[in-house]
Order: C-alpha cells, then sequence, then structure tokens
C-alpha cells in the first residue's frame, strides 16, 4: 500500500513572520492565481516557482523553503510583482528570502547559484559591468571545480566573446553610488519594522 505524506499547515512560522515583517507584504492575500509564475522569465529553472514559494510561505512548509534555490535564481526583474493582482511585491518577498538564508536561517541546497549570485554582483559593482573571464575563473576556483567548461574558453576568446583584461564601464563610478546607496539602506532595513498600515 503506498504511502501518502499528509502535509499539516501552520499558521505561523519564523521564517513567514521574517519575510512579512521585512517586506511589508501580506502573504495570505495571495490567492494562488499564478500570473507570478506565468510572466517569470526564469521559472523554468526554478525548483519552486514564485507561486509554490507563495504557498509554502503560507502553510508553514519551512523544509522546502530551506532546500530551495528559487530565491537565488529570482533576477528580481519585478515582472512578478508587476503582475500579480492582488499588488504584492513578490520580488520584495524573494529579497527576504536571500537575507533570511543570509543570515544563517535556511540554506540552498545548490551553494553554487549563491556564490555565482554573489561574485556576479561583485563584479558589477566593483567594475561597472561584468567581468566574464574574472566571473567564470572566480566560480570555478571557490565552487572546486577549477576545469569545469575549460573547453569553450578558446572558441569564445577567438571570437571576442570574452577579453583577458577588464575594461571599467564608463558609469562604474555612477553604480558604485548605487550600490552604497542600497547598502545604506540595507542597513537600515535588517531590522524589521512594524507592518504597513
Amino acid at each position: 500500500m503506498a504511502t501518502v505524506d499528509i502535509i499539516r499547515p501552520k499558521p505561523t512560522s519564523e521564517l513567514r513572520s521574517f519575510v512579512e515583517a521585512y517586506s511589508h507584504q501580506k502573504i495570505a492575500h495571495c490567492y494562488q492565481c499564478g500570473k507570478c509564475t506565468a510572466g517569470c522569465p526564469v521559472a523554468y529553472a526554478m525548483d519552486l516557482a514564485p507561486r509554490q514559494v507563495m504557498r509554502a510561505l503560507q502553510l508553514g512548509i519551512e523544509e522546502e523553503l530551506k532546500q530551495s534555490s528559487t530565491m537565488w535564481i529570482c533576477f528580481y526583474c519585478l515582472t512578478c510583482s508587476a503582475r500579480c493582482p492582488q499588488e504584492i511585491d513578490i520580488a520584495r518577498i524573494m529579497e527576504a528570502l536571500r537575507l533570511a538564508t543570509n543570515k544563517g536561517k535556511p540554506t540552498p541546497t545548490q551553494e553554487s547559484i549563491k556564490l555565482f549570485h554573489d561574485l556576479f554582483i561583485r563584479s558589477v559593482k566593483y567594475w561597472g559591468r561584468v567581468y566574464e573571464l574574472g566571473l567564470g575563473l572566480a566560480y570555478n576556483l571557490l565552487g572546486k571545480h577549477p576545469l569545469a567548461r575549460i573547453e569553450i574558453v578558446p572558441g569564445m576568446l577567438s571570437r571576442g566573446k570574452l577579453v583577458f583584461l577588464p575594461h571599467r564601464a564608463k558609469a562604474a563610478n555612477e553604480i558604485k553610488r548605487v550600490f552604497a546607496r542600497v547598502e545604506l539602506l540595507r542597513k537600515e532595513t535588517t531590522e524589521p519594522r512594524g507592518e504597513k498600515s
């Protein structure tokens, strides 16, 4: 006889409380229409689609969220937030989940996605654009797979798709100021505030 796993929803959870306090979004307002998932350009690569993340938060199913890599795959393009008929800022919820992970609560199963995310952001912050060769080398070395995809490098170099030396974007200083402002705002909002009135 097959066994059936029964999900017992929890009305509250530590993760949901943190996410709602940080994002100022009402998770209970999501009625699972699926427009967030339908519009997401990277939903195909996610283990939990945005709609499923919302449902897991509603049901207090933290284990699936702790093991998910969805929050790190999210582009933060705001398509989900723009399409939500309940005006829930789902991208902000993804950001809150990232912050919860960085605080040592859940851990994504695919650490390599978080590593790539962090290195990508660091490259843009420093150069004003992505330095692809440096990003690839750092990702392979820090991810402990130094020769992964090495066979494609010569062809990419010969076609000019990769360059040996990085160059700074014209707007690099402007981009640095944006990062500094974001960091300041993050420090101001690290401690969850009260809910929106």
